[in-house]
């Protein structure tokens, strides 16, 4: 047994799952900051192109034998919706990136799960509490203290990643309403060809000729993004999503280290209390949702006296 595989096996499943997510986090940011860096030359719209038209190639050659299996949808509606959702999410999110410094859009990237669990109760019909909804609600302040409105330093910007939070929330919500109907892979499919179909339709409306030195960036954007989300489902096969949520918030932790090296950024004390807010807020509505769905104990047995 190779040292890797016993250390793997002594870290145990969640171990494993902890540092998959952790992985996964860190690729995801390292593709928003080539995004970030490739919209002060392009238009965001373009970049998203490239993003989407990348991971189109790299799945279509991956899985070529299995395309016309894998294009078998059982709900193609609900992966058309989700397509949409996750378009609009990443269109808005880069064009918020390329105003904002980048843990400052991450931070307000955070408030997504809160979306989630204010969809859940209105459109799933889940049953949410006074103590998630006040998690929810101190979300929103933590989000309302980044963006500072009336304070002279508020940046329209900031919208577009509220935007793109809460379209990542509409992403979530359909992708609970649909699941067990197709694999990853076919899900994986459907979002890539649609993002790619739908921004190659408004190229010839914003498109600009990139600079010869972004092309090697152009060229990879989409494999990060490939490549972060085999880690985040290799992760979610080792630990259950429930155990590894906490892990996302290390996203914000590696754009403070990214943002730092590679566009010399670093969050105001407004933006990082305002982080620590969603954050709280985030872990708090997460532990309401375990308790939620821990099993009752079952009813205690009268006692022998001893």
């Amino acid at each position: 047994m190779t040292a890797i595989a016993r250390a793997s096996e002594a870290l145990g499943g969640e171990g494993r799952g902890a540092l998959g997510m952790c992985l996964a986090m860190l690729i995801f940011i390292c593709m928003d900051a080539m995004a970030k860096h490739l919209s002060e030359t392009l238009p965001p719209l373009q970049v998203v192109w490239a993003r989407y038209a990348g991971q189109t190639v790299l799945v279509a050659l991956i899985f070529l034998p299995r395309l016309r299996t894998l294009a078998r949808s059982r709900a193609p509606g609900l992966q058309l919706v989700r397509s949409v959702f996750l378009f609009a999410a990443t269109s808005l999110y880069f064009t918020g990136l390329s105003e904002l410094p980048l843990a400052e859009a991450t931070a307000l990237m955070e408030v997504g799960p809160l979306f989630i669990t204010l969809l859940a109760g209105l459109y799933l019909g889940e049953q949410v509490g006074p103590r998630r909804w006040a998690g929810v609600i101190a979300g929103l302040v933590g989000a309302l203290i980044i963006i500072r409105p009336g304070l002279g330093v508020f940046q329209p910007a900031s919208l577009f990643v509220l935007g793109a939070a809460f379209c990542i929330a509409c992403y979530q919500v359909a992708t609970r309403r649909m699941s067990g109907h197709d694999s990853i892979w076919t899900t994986m499919l459907y979002t890539t060809l649609f993002g790619t179909v739908a921004a190659s339709l408004a190229m010839p409306a914003v498109w600009v000729t990139p600079p010869v030195e972004t092309l090697p960036l152009l060229a990879v954007i989409g494999v990060v993004g490939f490549a972060g989300h085999l880690s985040l489902t290799w992760a979610l096969g080792q630990a259950p999503a429930s155990v590894l949520a906490p892990f996302n918030y290390s996203q914000l932790l590696w754009s403070i280290l990214i943002g730092w090296m590679v566009f010399a950024e670093l969050p105001d004390r407004m933006t990082v209390a305002g982080a620590a807010v969603i954050v709280g807020a985030g872990l708090y509505v997460w532990h309401r949702e375990r308790v939620r769905r821990r099993p009752a104990a079952p009813p205690a047995r009268p006692g022998n006296g001893v």
